[in-house]
């Protein structure tokens, strides 16, 4: 969301080093300095990596390095850097924790083998969501890649909350099944998943914007969009009556279900931060707010469905 995507221009290191550099003069060549194969260097506004360990000598030896080919991306903003460094980590910390779930879903294996196994899968789908992570770098941000990797992240997130659920069903006993109304909640899903697939597209096309008129130019982030960004926009009025139509049969089928207020709270949010961001030149928190809301809107809805299938007739 802060456009910190390229902050590292390789993967799993950054630059080459496991902590990444704050000063570009760290990233300059000099005289008499110790490198390690695979760091790096910016010059003549490209990407050189250290074929081997050596200590540089008076003057620039180019045997020594070799082209970054993956792709030519060479900017260093500290900012960003360590924005996609912090990103990694916790990453990383994600990536300890779907283990600790994996350990703990053993004691559940002879009662109930399902959560083991998508403890599991949800595992794997981290490893794949990581590997994507290096994608998206290696195609400088290209992006149906970002598409996927956000897809993939909420995909994450569904296999979270249904592990949720199986530990959670109790709570279906006060609730009703409504055949039509999981058709609705289903639709939702899907909105709202394409919703968000769109939105990755916006906001690289707005990045690419900044990157083209400068962050102080804010005005310019929409300047000439592709027709994705009308789409999007025009999209949420389909998502606004498909959520109402579901708070309304929820309230006068009674259902019971508490989730369709808070989903029309957080749709209410959507609309308002992406009014603000076209309106207003994306003022700070904005974008922040309006993709998370978005995350926090699927998973809603997903457990929704979750809770309708296994409602009481």
């Amino acid at each position: 969301m802060t456009g910190s995507g390229m902050g590292c221009p390789d993967w799993p290191k950054c630059f080459g080093y496991y902590i990444p550099p704050s000063d570009e003069a760290e990233l300059l060549w000099q005289p008499n300095k110790s490198y390690n194969e695979g760091m790096m260097i910016i010059q003549n506004e490209s990407l050189l990596v250290a074929e081997k360990n050596f200590t540089s000598a008076a003057n620039f030896k180019q045997e020594n390095w070799e082209t970054y080919t993956k792709h030519d991306y060479a900017i260093f903003n500290p900012y960003h850097t360590w924005t996609e460094y912090i990103n990694r980590l916790a990453s990383v910390i994600s990536g300890l924790i779907f283990l600790l779930l994996i350990y703990t879903s053993l004691k559940f294996r002879k009662e109930n083998k399902i959560l083991v196994y998508i403890s599991f899968v949800a595992f794997l789908g981290m490893l794949f969501e990581a590997w994507l992570g290096k994608t998206v770098i290696d195609s400088v941000l290209k992006p149906s890649t970002i598409t996927i990797h956000m897809v993939v992240g909420l995909l994450i997130i569904g296999l979270l909350l249904k592990l949720l659920h199986l530990l959670s069903r109790k709570e279906e006993q006060f609730i009703r099944y409504n055949k039509s109304f999981h058709y609705l909640l289903l639709i939702s899903v899907a909105f709202s998943i394409l919703q968000i697939a769109m939105g990755t597209q916006v906001r690289q096309f707005v990045d690419e914007q900044v990157k083209l008129f400068g962050f102080e130019n804010k005005q310019m982030s929409l300047y000439d969009p592709s027709v994705v960004f009308y789409i999007h926009r025009s999209f949420t009025i389909a998502i606004v009556l498909v959520n109402l139509l579901i708070f309304y049969k929820n309230e006068t089928l009674k259902l019971n279900f508490k989730l369709p207020k808070y989903i029309v709270g957080l749709i209410i949010v959507e609309a308002l931060t992406g009014i603000l961001m076209y309106y207003s030149d994306f003022p700070l928190g904005t974008q922040a707010i309006h993709l998370v809301c978005g995350a926090v809107l699927f998973g809603m809805q997903f457990y929704l469905v979750l809770q309708n299938k296994y409602a009481t007739n």
